[in-house]
């Protein structure tokens, strides 16, 4: 794996090494001593997959409450994301700050997230398929989220023509820290 800082503190952008040969290829896609190498120490307790028809589709920002945070780490495995996430701890150098890359089955990328950072993200192509593991179980009582187009984070979304999203992720409050 090759593991990137990206410019908010604890997230990383991770790509696979591959080990090309006439068969194809064979990557690990993470592993724990080259994670732990960077300050994560988790074990991941859930894998999740979440399907999107329409490009456009926005899902997000979504994140679990202490004591249930969760980190992830998150991979498009069909079609194209923009994957963003937001970093929401208080004693953070980068609070309030976000990064956003673009996630396809065609780059491999992944993007590392850690627990208290807000995680959504935009389909770019129809039929988009998303894999991401956690740190934690859902827990569905801490759930809880930030407004996509929330002026106190400044996130710049690709332009797609029309945006799917569900009114939870429209009626979001402004954020107050």
């Amino acid at each position: 794996m090759i593991i990137r800082d990206t410019k908010l503190a604890g997230a990383f952008l991770v790509e696979p090494e591959l080990r090309e040969d006439e068969r194809g290829f064979f990557t690990h896609v993470w592993t724990r001593r080259e994670l732990a190498e960077r300050g994560v120490a988790c074990d991941f307790a859930e894998c999740n997959a979440s399907f999107s028809r329409r490009r456009g589709t926005l899902r997000g920002m979504h994140y679990q409450a202490a004591p249930h945070g969760q980190a992830k780490l998150v991979r498009c495995t069909h079609g194209s994301i923009y994957d963003v996430g937001i970093d929401l701890r208080p004693d953070s150098p980068t609070f309030r700050q976000w990064v956003g890359f673009e996630l396809s089955a065609r780059n491999r990328l992944m993007l590392y997230l850690p627990a208290e950072f807000a995680h959504g993200f935009q389909t770019l192509e129809d039929d988009t398929e998303v894999l991401y593991m956690t740190s934690a179980p859902y827990a569905p009582d801490s759930g809880r989220g930030v407004r996509w187009d929330d002026p106190a984070f400044g996130v710049r979304w690709p332009e797609v023509g029309e945006r799917t999203l569900i009114a939870r992720d429209r009626e979001y409050p402004d954020f107050a820290a």
